[in-house]
């Protein structure tokens, strides 16, 4: 089965100038460095890694708001790397993205039904019915009410503003979404909401996503495979019950031995990693593993060879030293 995206030692490099009026570059912010995995049709693929790992930069990158630096990128087995943007016109009805700040992604002098209607407009298609009765139905169909199409996002919760910021992005049927944080910035009890209301899309639609989040509890919820980035690069990429029950790499476990227990003897009694020092600079990121200088399994080989990201039974890890 060809995949619905696939990615091959994709790189996305940021110039740094000295000044605003400096036209040498005092170096690159090496945002995404060298990832590669595939989704399947239909299938979750979730994203992990602290703030600043590149997960958000990525997203950006496999559905072109940013043009890669280097690598190659493939849609359905087309590879869509260095289209023209009137070409990328073509795909951009199969793509989308959720953004992670409901408030700041939607236009406050548009009404709803304009904001949802938009990527009819982009690109020209009048839908069965009308656009007025498609965008109807797409409110209903996230649990909004039909009837406040003329209202404006100030109107409306946290809660409600992703919503329409969702059905916005599933207007064209799109076959891949990148959902980039979507639920971070929303209270806890609206969280499960907007994750179950994702998943009953993709059951319905059949679509793929990329689900990138810093919550891994959620994650673990809504994928079918999670991958770990950490410093621009993939660490470890499994399926999620294997990941989750006996993750390979040691940032890995150190991510996973954070994440809350509900039952308070566990919590007391189990192992928790403490990662010491700060995320190195993506300006100059360590020699060889990136990890190295956090790591308590880092040896002299960890310092200077990076690891290359290999199969270990359903998972791959890039780790000299895997558990």
């Amino acid at each position: 089965m060809t995949p619905i995206v696939k990615v091959e030692n994709l790189t996305k490099h940021f110039p740094i100038k000295k000044n605003a009026l400096a036209r040498r570059k005092a170096g690159n912010v090496k945002a995404v460095d060298g990832i590669s995995f595939e989704i399947a049709p239909g299938e979750t693929l979730g994203m992990v890694g602290e703030s600043g790992c590149g997960k958000t930069t990525a997203g950006r990158t496999i559905i072109k708001l940013y043009e890669p630096t280097g690598g190659k990128l493939y849609f359905e087995g087309e590879d869509i790397t260095d289209i023209s943007p009137s070409a990328m016109r073509a795909y951009r009805s199969k793509m989308q993205i959720i953004f992670q700040d409901p408030f700041a992604s939607l236009n406050p002098r548009h009404t709803i039904g304009r904001i949802i209607a938009a990527p009819f407009e982009i690109q020209n298609i009048t839908p069965e019915g009308g656009v007025k009765r498609a965008v109807q139905t797409l409110m209903e169909r996230v649990g909004l009410n039909p009837e406040h199409y003329n209202r404006f996002p100030h109107e409306f919760s946290g809660g409600q503003r992703q919503r329409i910021g969702i059905a916005r992005s599933i207007a064209l049927k799109p076959k891949f979404i990148v959902a980039d944080e979507p639920v971070s910035a929303l209270d806890v009890s609206i969280q499960a909401q907007i994750i179950n209301l994702l998943d009953d899309l993709q059951t319905e639609f059949g679509m793929s996503f990329l689900f990138i989040a810093h919550d891994l509890s959620v994650v673990q919820h809504i994928s079918d495979r999670v991958a770990v980035m950490y410093l621009g690069k993939i660490m470890e990429i499994a399926p999620t019950t294997d990941l989750y029950a006996a993750p390979h790499h040691p940032y890995t476990k150190a991510l996973l031995s954070a994440v809350p227990v509900p039952d308070p003897h566990t919590e007391r009694t189990r192992e928790r990693i403490l990662l010491h020092g700060d995320l190195p600079s993506p300006m100059n990121p360590p020699t060889g593993c990136v990890f190295n200088t956090r790591c308590w399994k880092a040896q002299d080989r960890c310092r200077i060879d990076e690891p290359e990201l290999l199969q270990i039974g359903a998972s791959s890890v890039a780790c000299h030293f895997p558990e």
